[in-house]
């Protein structure tokens, strides 16, 4: 097995790579506005990388026949793993693993940042709920709101 040597003259230097990822952050947010993905931008702890995923995930309407498909597609559908009197579920591993890395940096920004997301996260931390679980039911909700809305923005830009 041969190793590959690098030297000062085949690499680009850090600086040139940050201004490559910042052209394309700019450029990919100019595209995200245009779409049907632009109410997203609004709400906290999506950017235009987790918006443009999601979009690229609904792809346009029509193609995902509800919420729950929605939320089958991104992995985030509940399974029922219960065991005698226990009722409980965990979380989907299959689906769409971009779309639902999406969901879950927002969900850990929510929980983070979002003072309305907090209080749930406490609420739901006192009735004995895990992390885990707690951002299961986050995903959940955000795979329907962005459903919703990639929906609403659709039929708005249609009917315009």
């Amino acid at each position: 097995m041969s190793q590959t040597r690098y030297t000062v003259n085949q690499t680009l230097p850090v600086l040139e790579l940050d201004d490559q990822l910042k052209a394309n952050e700019t450029q990919l947010t100019a595209l995200v506005q245009i779409s049907e993905a632009a109410p997203l931008l609004q709400e906290k702890g999506f950017g235009p990388v987790t918006a443009a995923t999601c979009l690229t995930a609904w792809s346009h309407q029509g193609r995902v026949r509800n919420q729950a498909a929605f939320a089958s597609l991104a992995g985030v559908n509940p399974i029922p793993a219960s065991s005698g009197n226990t009722v409980r579920h965990r979380l989907n591993r299959g689906g769409d693993r971009s779309l639902n890395h999406a969901l879950h940096m927002v969900a850990l920004t929510k929980m983070t940042h979002d003072p309305e997301t907090r209080k749930y996260v406490e609420k739901r931390r006192a009735e004995g709920r895990t992390d885990r679980e707690i951002r299961r039911c986050l995903k959940r909700y955000l795979a329907r709101r962005v459903h919703r809305t990639l929906n609403d923005s659709a039929l708005a830009t249609t009917a315009a």
